[in-house]
């Protein structure tokens, strides 16, 4: 009989830290499961397509996004220029973090970039700002976080039509006020704040004018510029 897979005792605290560190999220983050859930199974998708959505796709506003505009016959390119723009920003989060956890197995590395969301994302790159990001804290950090947001939307989906819309108990903003909480957590500096605060107002900007989910896509091109910008300022004055 092969004995079965321990951890040690560095790993089983990683392990822990990471779960302590995420435990936040995952509570914001279940309203926000119940809520998709509900409004997928109304939409007409059963419990096993929202399993699979939220198993394969792991992505919170890219889910909501989609059942929102889904109709019967389905705008299959409106779903994809929405998702694709609110999706994006994964591109850069995943290229800010790779040489963070380059040290770490390559398929592990995939499997970890698959349940990679902002909320973990935040929390690793908190980690790398402190010190090595380890593959136990990373990749059940992004475990705990996956199997937390299928739960809830499994739950959400079973429990639907007894739920009501969750939008008038204010689920709808819980993921809004956690976002303000963790991005308040990287003004740590003057350039960070001055990124923050072009990166929001450009979104907002964004968001009046022309509308979701473009003002995804120009909070976070501006956030890029002006980083760039002050970075080279910065390494010119030094």
């Amino acid at each position: 009989m092969t004995a079965a897979p321990s951890f040690s005792p560095s790993a089983t605290a990683e392990i822990r830290q990471a779960i302590v560190d995420i435990a936040p999220a995952m509570v914001a983050a279940a309203p926000i499961g119940l809520l998709y859930g509900a409004l997928a199974t109304a939409k007409g998708m059963d419990v096993v397509d929202v399993l699979l959505a939220s198993g394969l796709i792991f992505a919170g506003g890219a889910q909501l996004a989609a059942v929102q505009i889904w109709s019967y016959p389905v705008p299959i390119v409106a779903l994809l220029i929405s998702t694709l723009l609110i999706n994006a920003r994964y591109i850069l989060m995943s290229a800010s973090l790779a040489p963070k956890v380059a040290h770490l197995p390559l398929f592990g590395r995939i499997l970890g970039f698959h349940v990679l969301a902002d909320e973990n994302w935040a929390m690793s790159e908190r980690r790398a700002g402190g010190g090595r990001i380890s593959a136990p804290y990373f990749f059940g950090m992004g475990t705990v976080f996956w199997i937390n947001w299928m739960s809830f939307s499994l739950i959400g989906a079973l429990t639907g039509p007894s739920i009501g819309d969750p939008t008038r108990y204010g689920a709808d903003f819980a993921f809004t006020a956690m976002f303000i909480a963790l991005t308040a957590g990287f003004a740590r500096s003057r350039t960070s704040v001055l990124v923050i605060v072009a990166a929001a107002g450009a979104a907002a900007a964004a968001h009046l004018t022309i509308g979701a989910p473009w003002h995804v896509l120009a909070g976070a091109l501006t956030g890029i510029v002006v980083a760039a910008v002050l970075g080279g300022e910065t390494e010119t004055a030094a």
